[in-house]
C-alpha cells in the first residue's frame, strides 16, 4: 500500500534532514531547508522484472547523425551538433541570453526539416510569438507551448509527428503530480530531469533543459541533474559588455571546455567567428598596464588584452582586485615578483582585469600578467605587437606550455610581430620576434632594456 513520507531537504544542496533547522550544516545555507512530502510504494504485488538485452562492443552500429542548428559557435560546443537521445543542460545568470539563443537554435532546427518543440514554462504561447518575431525569426514548422506539469508535457512529445528536439525553459519551473512539493524544490527538479533524460533515451529525441543558477553561479537544484544529462554548458558574460561566452563543462559526445563567443545585438545572438579580433577591437594604443595574452580555450586559439594597475596604497593592507581570472594566482605571481625579483609590489594596491567580460582559467597566463604588472609599475607600455604566454613557477622559472604553434599562428593571423614565450619549448620556426624567457628576471630585464630605470629603482 502506497504511504506518504516526509523529510526536509536543503534546496541548496539536495541534504535531507529529518527535522527543519534554521540552517544546512552541509552547505552553510540559511533558510534552506523546507519539508518535502513524496508518495511511495512497496514493491509487492509488481510484475516480475524484464531481463535487459546485452550486446558487445564489437557489434556493428550505424553512424549517428549530429543534428545541426546551423548556429556554427553553438554546433561547436555541443561537438558539431546534438546527438540524437542526448539530453543538454544549459545554465546562465537571468537575462543572459539563454532562452534567446535556444529560440533562435530552435527555429533554425525546425526550417531545416527536423521536428522541434518549444515548451515554456515562465512565458505565454503569445509572449514567446513576440519574441521570435523581434528577433526576426521565420519558422512556421517550430511547435511551441506553455506548460509545467511533467505529465502532460511527455504525453504531448508521444503525439504524432513526434519532436526530435524538444527545448524545456526551465527545468525549474515544472512540477509532477507525484510529489507534495512546489516546483523549483530539489525534488521536483530531481524527478522531472528524469522523466525527461528516460523519455530522451527510450525516444532518441534530444531534450534541451534550461537551468536558473544560483548567487554562486552554480545551477539551481540537486548537483545529481548535471550527472544525469549528457552535456553542461554555463553562459558566461557581463551585462555591460554585448559579448556572451558558452562554455561546455561536460560533454560526453565532444570535447570539454570548449566554448562558442556571440553578440548580443538587437536581432539576437550573433555569432563571432573571429573572436580574438573582436576582444583586441577596443584597445586604445599603447598604455601601460596592459599586455595580450595567446590562450586556448577549448580548441581554439584565442587573444585578449590583460589590463593591470599598481597604484600607492594609504591603508596597511593593500587591496587586491580581480575580475576575469583567479585571484590565488595572482597572489603568487606577486609573491614571485618580490621574493625572486626584488620588486617592492606588495606595498601597492593591484587591480588586474581580462578584457572583453572573459574569464581565464589557463596557468599560461601567468607571464602575460606579470608583464602587464611590470608595465604599470613602470609607466612603460609593452611594445605594440607583441603577445606574450607562460606559465611561472614558484622559484621564478617560467615553464613551456602546450599548442606554442596555435597560439604563434593566431597572432600572426592578427599582425602581431613579436611573441614573448618560454625557453625551451618546441614550436615551428617562423618570421615573427621570438623573445624567449626563462625565469622572470629575464622579463625584468627585458623591460630594462627598453628603458624601465624607475622599475629597476624598485628593486
Amino acid at each position: 500500500m502506497a504511504r506518504s513520507s516526509r523529510r526536509f531537504v536543503c534546496q541548496s544542496c539536495g541534504t535531507p534532514y529529518f527535522k527543519w533547522q534554521g540552517f544546512c550544516a552541509a552547505c552553510g545555507s540559511d533558510n534552506s531547508i523546507v519539508e518535502e512530502r513524496a508518495v511511495s510504494g512497496g514493491r509487492g504485488g509488481r510484475n516480475k522484472a524484464t531481463p535487459i538485452a546485452f550486446t558487445t562492443l564489437d557489434s556493428k552500429s550505424e553512424t549517428v547523425a549530429r543534428l545541426r542548428s546551423g548556429i556554427g559557435e553553438l554546433d561547436r560546443v555541443l561537438g558539431e551538433g546534438l546527438v540524437p537521445g542526448s539530453v543538454v543542460l544549459v545554465g546562465g545568470d537571468p537575462g543572459i541570453g539563454k532562452s534567446t539563443l535556444l529560440l533562435q537554435a530552435a527555429a533554425r532546427w525546425a526550417a531545416g526539416g527536423i521536428p522541434t518543440a518549444y515548451i515554456s514554462g515562465e512565458e505565454a504561447t503569445a509572449q514567446i510569438g513576440m519574441r521570435a518575431a523581434r528577433l526576426g525569426l521565420d519558422a512556421p514548422q517550430l511547435r511551441i507551448a506553455a506548460a509545467t506539469e511533467v505529465g502532460e508535457i511527455l504525453a504531448g512529445l508521444n503525439e504524432e509527428p513526434r519532436p526530435r528536439i524538444a527545448i524545456i525553459d526551465s527545468i525549474q519551473t515544472m512540477f509532477s503530480d507525484g510529489l507534495d512539493s512546489a516546483p523549483g524544490t530539489v525534488a521536483q527538479v530531481r524527478a522531472s530531469a528524469h522523466a525527461f533524460v528516460e523519455h530522451a533515451k527510450r525516444n532518441e529525441c534530444s531534450i534541451v533543459l534550461v537551468g536558473h543558477v544560483t548567487k554562486d553561479g552554480q545551477i539551481a537544484g540537486p548537483r545529481v541533474v548535471e550527472h544525469m544529462v549528457d552535456a553542461v554548458l554555463y553562459f558566461e558574460g557581463d551585462r555591460g559588455h554585448q559579448f556572451r561566452i558558452l562554455r561546455g563543462v561536460k560533454n560526453r559526445f565532444g570535447p570539454t571546455d570548449e566554448i562558442g563567443v556571440f553578440e548580443m545585438t538587437d536581432k539576437g545572438l550573433m555569432e563571432v567567428s573571429n573572436p580574438s579580433s573582436l576582444f583586441l577591437g577596443e584597445r586604445e594604443g599603447e598604455a601601460s598596464g596592459g599586455a595580450v595574452f595567446a590562450g586556448i580555450e577549448g580548441s581554439r586559439p584565442l587573444l585578449v588584452e590583460i589590463q593591470a594597475l599598481a597604484a600607492p596604497s594609504q591603508q596597511a593592507t593593500p587591496r587586491r582586485a580581480v575580475v576575469g581570472w583567479d585571484s590565488g594566482r595572482l597572489a603568487m605571481i606577486i609573491a614571485v615578483l618580490e621574493t625572486r625579483c626584488g620588486l617592492a609590489v606588495g606595498a601597492n594596491e593591484i587591480y588586474l582585469n581580462v578584457a572583453g567580460g572573459l574569464r581565464i582559467g589557463e596557468p599560461a597566463a601567468d607571464l602575460a600578467v606579470a608583464a602587464a604588472l611590470m608595465s604599470s609599475l613602470s609607466d612603460l607600455p609593452v611594445p605594440a605587437g607583441t603577445v606574450i604566454f607562460g606559465e611561472i613557477g614558484l622559484s621564478g622559472e617560467v615553464r613551456p606550455v602546450g599548442q606554442t604553434d596555435a597560439r604563434i599562428r593566431e597572432a600572426r593571423k592578427l599582425g602581431f610581430n613579436r611573441v614573448v614565450l618560454p625557453a625551451g619549448g618546441r614550436y615551428t620556426k617562423t618570421d615573427m620576434d621570438i623573445v624567449e624567457i626563462d625565469h622572470l628576471r629575464d622579463l625584468l630585464a627585458w623591460f630594462a632594456t627598453r628603458g624601465a630605470d624607475n622599475l629597476l629603482e624598485r628593486g
